[in-house]
């Protein structure tokens, strides 16, 4: 896994629409496995949707499944009723059942192929319709209308944004072949961007989500390729003498951070989203990668052996001084800030373990977040609300995500490959 790699990175070996995009590609398949138990859940009844057993997709299903996995919702058994989107349920049955929340609604065949996709959300606790909304969509868009209204029902229910319709890369490997992913947030839905025969590396979203920042290895040496998600059209940003490397776009899609060895050493640079106007940031004599930017652009953050041993700091987008952001363990890597800019996540070893950690930048200290041994690249979801993850089960290299409590964690396992480099896509398609 890369991460093994992390110090050695100024030396690497050569070597539209709802409906998707590069059809004809082979989906990647994936289940969601939930534990934990959350301090506090609305426990939310969901009514099979009528007449979705004859779609293509479990529409209810996921629905249920996108509210579980944000640690927010605790599902009560809805049993064999029989309800849609215009039935008149009684508020007093469902509070027996022990529901505060109930949705119901149908996924119809209509005469042109399409799917009239309906629901309706009820506040049983006050006794209201809290109102619905319809979507006639392809049968290619079923999941991305599940997903949207699971976005709706949460932000109806929380206040904040779902995530749900949001998208994640990530790159698979099985034998010699390396794929990068995009996908839905749950893992699935998704098609292939690239296929190698060679590594691929650290994907990045841009800000406004057309375009995959990556590193390939396709002509034996790094070289960080753009990638537009919606064409498959790409351009080379960096192919300089030596390594090139972890890309990191800036808060506004400008510009993009990178570790570059063209002169010699692993350092920092910035350059143009259309590969011109270089710039060099750091001038240690340490290794220097994994950039990252504040949410503001104010700041950059990145791992450096400056110290000694493998530790996050941080300095002003345009260069200067910098400042040590982590103290406890001899080993930090990874930082991954959350869009809100309250919180760090990175990789920390603990004797011979690699735990996913959570920082609150206001100085509320560090805590880790699992019990695992192998995490590595964190991702925050675009809410700030969940974190995505690649780390190790039964042999097998797996992504899941947690809240950032870490008391529910979903594990999208993969059945066919190792799976790794995750990155959570922005709001939008």
């Amino acid at each position: 896994m890369q991460r093994r790699q992390l110090i050695r990175l100024g030396a690497v070996p050569a070597a539209t629409g709802f409906a998707g995009f590069w059809p004809g590609l082979a989906s990647a398949q994936f289940r969601v496995e939930i534990s934990g138990v959350g301090a506090t859940q609305l426990p939310i009844a969901i009514v099979r949707f009528r007449d979705e057993e004859r779609a293509p997709q479990p529409v209810g299903a996921i629905v249920k499944a996108d509210l579980e996995r944000s640690g927010l919702f605790r599902s009560i058994d809805a049993g064999g009723a029989a309800l849609d989107e215009s039935s008149q349920p009684g508020m007093s049955e469902w509070r027996g059942k022990g529901a505060d929340a109930l949705v119901a609604g149908s996924a119809v065949r209509l005469a042109d192929g399409r799917y009239d996709v309906r629901y309706r959300l009820w506040d049983v606790v006050k006794g209201q319709d809290l109102g619905g909304q319809g979507y006639a969509v392809p049968a290619a868009d079923l999941r991305l209308a599940a997903h949207r209204i699971a976005d709706a029902i949460y932000e109806k229910l929380t206040g904040e944004k779902g995530v749900f319709s949001t998208r994640i890369a990530y790159v698979t490997k099985s034998g010699p072949r390396h794929t990068l992913w995009v996908t839905d947030a749950d893992g699935e839905g998704g098609q292939s961007a690239l296929a190698s025969p060679e590594p691929i590396i650290s994907p990045a979203w841009s800000p406004d989500g057309r375009e995959l920042a990556y590193v390939s290895f396709e002509s034996r040496k790094a070289v960080v390729y753009v990638q537009d998600v919606a064409s498959g059209k790409r351009r080379t940003i960096a192919a300089f003498r030596g390594t090139n490397s972890a890309p990191a776009w800036s808060p506004d899609g400008s510009r993009l951070a990178m570790t570059l060895s063209r002169d010699g050493g692993s350092q920092l640079f910035v350059i143009n989203r259309d590969g011109e106007g270089l710039k060099r940031l750091t001038n240690s004599g340490a290794i220097d990668t994994e950039a990252t930017w504040s949410p503001d652009g104010s700041r950059i953050y990145f791992v450096s052996d400056r110290g000694g041993s493998p530790q996050i700091y941080r300095m002003p987008a345009a260069g200067g001084n910098a400042e040590r952001v982590t103290f406890n363990g001899s080993y930090n890597i990874s930082p991954a800030l959350s869009p809100d800019g309250r919180y760090m996540a990175f990789v920390s070893r603990e004797g011979g373990a690699f735990k996913l950690q959570l920082m609150e930048l206001g100085g509320g200290g560090v805590r880790a977040l699992t019990d695992s041994r192998d995490d590595e690249s964190p991702s925050f979801a675009p809410n700030s609300r969940l974190l995505i993850y690649a780390t190790r089960d039964g042999g097998r290299d797996v992504l899941q995500t947690t809240t950032l409590d870490g008391k529910i964690k979903a594990r999208l396992v993969s059945t066919q490959a190792d799976v790794r480099e995750p990155v959570w896509g922005p709001f939008g398609r």
